[in-house]
């Protein structure tokens, strides 16, 4: 017997300096829907999420609120597992750079880049944005040396000794590996923004800071701490550990690295694109899979900003309309890759329209049927009989392949997008059939088709949905007679082997089919929402 085939992803390891926002839990949601969908193909699957909690930018927030550092990391972990809770994500790992072990990792990476002769010791000077973590250069800077990513954080002069790791030494072999594998750097855009910025010629960078406490100090000189991104790129190694695992790099890559894709947002992509196979490079350590770096999120096509108080609270935001719903929303309407804007109005109305009408109601309108017309019980029809170009069976049989196409290249939203099409077809099929007539007229069997193909169609609609709404299509399944729970992990594969229920022509077992009831309430606008 063959073992499963695995498949790895990387959500970034997110900033403690504040509580989580919408951002981080988008890039979550879309993770933990890539990682649900392989494990529903039965593959053995690891998802890992995390935190950074060195730095300045750390040290600073912790000051602020009259914190030690480590007691500020801890509360605030404490609500990025709180929120991926509510918001369905299962992660497998979640790593965080202050833990135990992270530091003999990270000590055991430097050494084998040292021993390489990629470090040194040399001035740095320049303007340096703390919540970037980055020195910048006056092109990256807007007026009055603001920051361009952090519009509200001014650039500081630093003067000072740094260690250096030699990314310049890696140019060519960078070059080698874009042209030779044009799918690492994904979407395409974000590819080619790499590319124009290695063109203009790659410069060492610094890897550790001077009177900063808070990170692990440097092997050889511990004058100095080691850089944030060193530091926190090297969790994705950590996470690999298993309990109990003896601490080094050969025991965390064994299994599960390479990590087949890191997830990002677009404002990291440079370190993890360049700086980090660069780095790995140096350490003679296989690279990644791909990087896929997604965009950013606007409200009402604004930037969101403390200043413009439009800052959306994911906390509330869940709590109010429930975690089926925002994933649907966030994955099917923004495509991955693209910024996204998120707007109440139409996120009630997409909502409403898609998984209360569309298909909510197709369910309860088909069960009704079922329970006037054949008494509740499943046609005894075996699928396959049905003609290849009845408009559901034609629609539906290569969906399964197609959903897996687009899971491949990351598009969630054309992955929705298909599927809707099908519930769509199937309202459109029941009007156009007119089953009610068609009793009247005796004609059992042909109501019998109308039937049981569009229950077919509901169920692999629920079925290839399951890695976005999860819960939805649970209740989908139930409503048809079939015992499980998506959210059950590790038996999915099992309970609903992806051979077959991909597919549409499922064989089905006789059974009389439970009471039909709502599958999801309708979004109402909230009064204080115009």
């Amino acid at each position: 017997m063959t073992s499963p085939a695995r498949f790895s992803i990387t959500t970034p390891l997110y900033y403690v300096n504040g509580l989580p926002h919408i951002g981080s839990a988008y890039t979550t949601m879309a993770a933990d829907a890539i990682a649900r969908f392989h494990r529903l193909q039965g593959e053995d699957v690891l998802l890992i999420t995390g935190t950074d909690e060195h730095g300045q930018k750390i040290q600073r927030a912790a000051e602020e609120a009259g914190l030690e550092p480590q007691v500020h990391c801890d509360r605030i972990i404490g609500s990025f597992k709180d929120l991926w809770e509510k918001y369905n994500i299962q992660y497998d790992r979640f790593s965080r750079t202050t833990a135990a072990n992270h530091a003999k990792i990270v000590e055991q990476f430097f050494g084998k880049v040292w021993d390489k002769g990629d470090i040194y010791l040399d001035q740095q000077q320049g303007w340096y944005c703390v919540a970037c973590e980055e020195f910048k250069e006056e092109k990256d800077l807007i007026e009055d040396r603001y920051c361009a990513i952090h519009t509200n954080k001014k650039a500081e002069w630093r003067d000072e000794q740094n260690y250096f790791f030699r990314l310049s030494n890696y140019q060519a072999q960078l070059e080698a590996l874009y042209a030779s594998n044009p799918d690492f750097i994904q979407p395409a855009s974000r590819r080619n923004e790499v590319l124009n910025f290695v063109k203009q010629g790659l410069k060492d960078f610094s890897i550790s800071r001077i009177n900063l406490d808070w990170g692990f100090p440097v092997p050889t000189d511990v004058d100095h701490t080691i850089y944030v991104w060193f530091d926190a790129l090297l969790g994705y190694f950590t996470a690999l550990l298993e309990d109990g695992d003896e601490v080094n790099l050969e025991t965390a890559i064994a299994k599960f690295w390479p990590i087949n894709v890191h997830l990002i947002g677009k404002d990291i992509l440079r370190f993890h694109a360049v700086y980090w196979p660069a780095m790995l490079m140096s350490a003679e350590l296989p690279l990644p899979g791909r990087i896929f770096g997604h965009g950013f999120l606007t409200k009402n096509g604004l930037k969101m900003g403390k200043s413009l108080g439009n800052i959306i609270d994911p906390f509330e935001l869940v709590d109010r309309y429930g975690s089926d719903a925002l994933r649907y929303y966030f994955l099917k309407e923004v495509e991955l890759g693209k910024d996204g804007d998120f707007n109440e109005v139409r996120f009630i109305n997409t909502v409403n329209a898609d998984l209360a009408n569309d298909l909510g109601n197709l369910l309860n309108r088909t069960l009704g049927m079922l329970k006037k017309y054949c008494k509740s019980e499943i046609p005894q029809l075996d699928l396959a009989t049905i003609a290849d170009d009845h408009p559901l069976k034609a629609l539906g049989h290569h969906l399964g392949d197609r959903i897996v196409a687009h899971y491949e290249a990351l598009n969630l939203s054309a992955s929705c997008t298909a599927v809707l099409e099908l519930i769509q077809a199937c309202n459109k099929y029941i009007d156009d059939s007119a089953p009610w007539k068609l009793f009247k007229a005796g004609e059992q069997s042909q109501v019998e088709v109308i039937l049981f193909s569009i229950l077919e169609s509901v169920r692999l609609a629920g079925y290839l949905l399951a890695p976005i709404i999860p819960n939805l299509s649970t209740e989908i399944y139930r409503q048809l007679g079939f015992s499980g729970d998506f959210n059950d992990l590790s038996n999915l594969a099992a309970a609903y082997p992806f051979a077959s229920h991909s597919q549409w022509g499922l064989s089905w077992p006789e059974r009389t089919l439970p009471k039909a009831k709502p599958i999801f309430a309708r979004l109402e606008l909230p009064q204080d929402i115009e």
